[in-house]
């Protein structure tokens, strides 16, 4: 699994300092909110990890998906963002029942810190392996991380159709008009 990973998205230029100090920040989120605790404050190491920043936040237990939920916004520091992602991800995605203490050994956390989404109007601008996908039509949006479809041995035509599908929409809708088509990228580890 790892080693596709790797091959994923674009590298953003955290150190592997800042990307540990993720990862606890992740945790932490996690642990705490178990033990009925507040997250304590943190304060990052780096300015990287106080610049407003979109992520999302994925969990794996034994390999299999337990939990992702992210922000596209750039609202918020990156390190606020990866706190608060984490909690969504482990206690509130309506796919799962709430994270419970006894499986933290087990979990992995994901971290992909995205970049700006970007309007297309060609579907040949996207690259699988480089770009995530949302499309929108109406009050519908779905959106797929890069890793997705490399994960998955999607080419661009079924990554556009599952992430139409994931929106709700017919899985050709991405070719209507009144549908648009964004892509972004994602420093994942």
């Amino acid at each position: 699994m790892s080693s596709l990973k790797k091959q994923v998205g674009v590298d953003l230029g955290l150190t592997n300092e800042e990307k540990q100090e993720l990862h606890h920040i992740a945790r932490l989120a996690i642990e705490t909110k178990t033990q009925g605790k507040s997250l304590p404050s943190v304060s990052p190491a780096t300015e990287k990890l106080k610049e407003n920043r979109g992520a999302f936040v994925s969990l794996y237990k034994k390999g299999m998906l337990r939990g992702c939920i992210g922000s596209l916004e750039a609202d918020y520091p990156l390190h606020k963002t990866v706190a608060e992602m984490s909690l969504a991800a482990a206690f509130r995605d309506p796919r799962f029942r709430p994270v419970t203490a006894e499986e933290l050994p087990y979990l992995e956390v994901e971290i992909s810190v995205l970049t700006p989404l970007q309007k297309i109007d060609n579907p040949e601008e996207i690259q699988v392996g480089l770009h995530g996908i949302m499309v929108r039509k109406g009050s519908r949006s779905g959106l797929l991380l890069p890793q997705v479809a490399t994960e998955r041995n999607w080419d661009r035509m079924t990554f556009l159709r599952e992430t139409c599908r994931k929106a709700g929409l017919p899985s050709d809708a991405w070719k209507e008009k009144d549908t648009s088509i964004y892509v972004f990228s994602a420093d994942v580890f």
